[in-house]
């Protein structure tokens, strides 16, 4: 009798996950409509989740139209041979996702043979415990696929290197994230224009070569 193993069945669950996933353009639409509706994704509906939406909804428009990188960042980036996605699961009320996926948008974007698609959260939580962070559910979490085989070849998230660190020290310090310190997040984002999250997205492609 034939035995299913581990590799065989994570692509199973990124075969089943990749039906239902979105592209940038759709998701952007899809965070506007529940915006429109005071509305929020995943499993829990709150106000709160709600107005986190709108607010990350006002974020990633705003990084959208300026976010731009310094001369010569775009062209540092590595050739792809393969054709690869970059699967990325978030959701809408994700305060890390805003400022995220917009850069990771626009290096798909620059990069031949690499797409972009989004899946949430909690409508995969098969997908969602295969890729955990230190056993936590942490989000957004990009998964590089081949997308000829599915086989995963790298993974990055939820966060890039300096917020990863800060919260590390916040944690070890504090033993929680205060509504402070995310703020303290949001301020390094703004200050650092996408930056980190380009550097590692760009280590993570060379891990290829």
């Amino acid at each position: 009798m034939e035995t299913t193993t581990l590799q065989d069945k994570i692509a199973i669950i990124l075969a089943k996950s990749l039906d239902k996933a979105i592209d940038y353009a759709t998701y952007k639409e899809l965070l506007q409509g529940l915006v429109d509706y005071n509305s929020n994704s995943g499993l829990e509906k709150t106000e709160a989740l709600a107005n986190y939406t709108q607010l990350n909804n006002k974020r990633m428009k705003r990084w959208d139209k300026t976010l731009k990188f310094p001369d010569g960042y775009l062209q540092s980036l590595p050739k792809v041979e393969k054709q690869l996605i970059w699967l990325v699961i978030t959701e809408s009320w994700c305060g890390d996702a805003a400022p995220s996926i917009p850069v990771i948008s626009k290096v798909v974007e620059a990069v031949d043979n690499l797409e972009l698609q989004l899946v949430f959260r909690d409508e995969n939580p098969e997908l969602m415990d295969q890729f955990l962070t230190n056993g936590s559910k942490s989000i957004p979490k990009l998964i590089m696929l081949d997308k000829a085989t599915n086989k995963v070849l790298g993974t990055w998230g939820p966060r890039s290197t300096k917020p990863t660190a800060m919260v590390k020290s916040q944690k070890e310090n504090y033993g929680l994230l205060t509504a402070e310190f995310k703020q303290d997040l949001q301020v390094f984002y703004n200050k650092d224009k996408g930056e980190d999250v380009f550097k590692d997205l760009r280590n993570l492609l060379l891990t290829l070569e």
